[in-house]
């Protein structure tokens, strides 16, 4: 059912694109794009992080395509100027990258410095401390390796016998989307017991795939780099009490500021979707001295202050499409509603 939507919703852009709306009818000021990883693609069926992952080569063909569709490429600093100012003539595209990944030095970033555009990273501070768990990492090398698999979950001991990609993709859905749904000690007792049970260093595996502090820094150095937090642990906020939510963001914030020397000003919400995050937490990235926070919940960015600055939304990318026609198609903003005026922006 989930991949029929899919096909129907592509379907309905790819109608979009050719009777010319993305083009003649573009909605608000402008699209803030995000992206997970960008690395070279990877052989084997069971990818069930791809959707999250693009290519050097599309980040190349994007960037190119945005200044031929002539937008504006533009760091987390002028978005929330032009969120609130009134409308320009050319429309903005914001490139940002969540989660500090080593593949964003190593990949995206000798490709972001040729085309000299500004982008912005979210750090959550705990991975290059080293300490932080990248447990769906975890939860995919497990199932990648084993076809029978047990762990607990509650109480309960559950065993499931996986051959196939297709079945392995399933059960890494049906997983994951229970470890969402568990407060964060919840998280790490139950992956710490699924990589302990088949001999998965998550600790080692979380630091190889994290940039350290050295290589921040050297981002941190140019100029067009716009340095975020996204916490300290990466935690689903919705599963934690207001108190601990809050130190998350303000710890996160305080770290980073101590390590770059400077100001950090905007916020990612850890994994950014409608399930992750509440109103409270909007409140909250103002309460911690952000300027803005941004989601990952689909739409576009509208002009006047109509988009709350604290509660941004972003278009992610999925990895799977290499259409250049559904990009300009998503930021255009024709295939979203209209921005519903919030009623605090500042």
């Amino acid at each position: 059912m989930a991949s029929d939507d899919r096909w129907l919703e592509r379907l309905r852009h790819e109608l979009t694109w050719f009777t010319g709306q993305a083009a003649l009818r573009s909605r608000g000021a402008g699209a803030i794009l995000r992206f997970q990883h960008v690395r070279p693609r990877r052989r084997g069926g069971f990818q069930p992080l791809r959707e999250n992952e693009i290519t050097p080569q599309f980040l190349d063909r994007a960037i190119r395509a945005l200044k031929r569709w002539r937008y504006d490429i533009l760091g987390m600093d002028e978005v929330c100027r032009r969120a609130v100012t009134l409308p320009e003539k050319r429309r903005f595209a914001a490139l940002t990258f969540d989660g500090a990944s080593k593949d964003l030095i190593t990949f995206a970033y000798p490709v972001l410095a040729r085309h000299a555009v500004p982008f912005t990273i979210y750090v959550p501070t705990a991975f290059p401390d080293g300490v932080g768990e990248a447990w769906w990492l975890g939860l995919e090398q497990v199932i990648a390796r084993e076809s029978r698999i047990s762990l607990m979950m509650g109480e309960k001991e559950q065993r499931f016998t996986v051959t196939g990609n297709a079945e392995k993709r399933a059960l890494f859905s049906f997983l994951e989307s229970w470890l969402r749904s568990l407060p964060p000690a919840d998280v790490s007792a139950a992956i710490a017991d699924l990589c302990t049970r088949y001999r998965i260093d998550l600790a080692a595996l979380s630091r190889e795939a994290s940039m350290d502090w050295e290589d921040l820094a050297k981002l941190a150095a140019d100029p067009l780099v716009t340095i975020g937090s996204a916490t300290v642990n990466y935690p689903v906020l919705a599963n934690m009490k207001d108190s601990a939510a809050l130190r998350e963001m303000t710890m996160g914030k305080v770290v980073a500021e101590a390590a770059f020397h400077r100001e950090i000003r905007h916020l990612a919400f850890p994994f950014g979707d409608r399930a992750s995050f509440r109103r409270s937490h909007v409140v909250m990235a103002e309460e911690a001295g952000f300027t803005s926070a941004v989601s990952a919940i689909p739409g576009i960015v509208d002009a006047e202050g109509r988009t709350n600055l604290r509660a941004l939304p972003r278009i992610s990318w999925d990895g799977r499409v290499r259409s250049l026609r559904m990009l300009r198609v998503l930021a255009s903003g024709v295939a979203f509603a209209p921005v519903k005026p919030t009623g605090r922006t500042t």
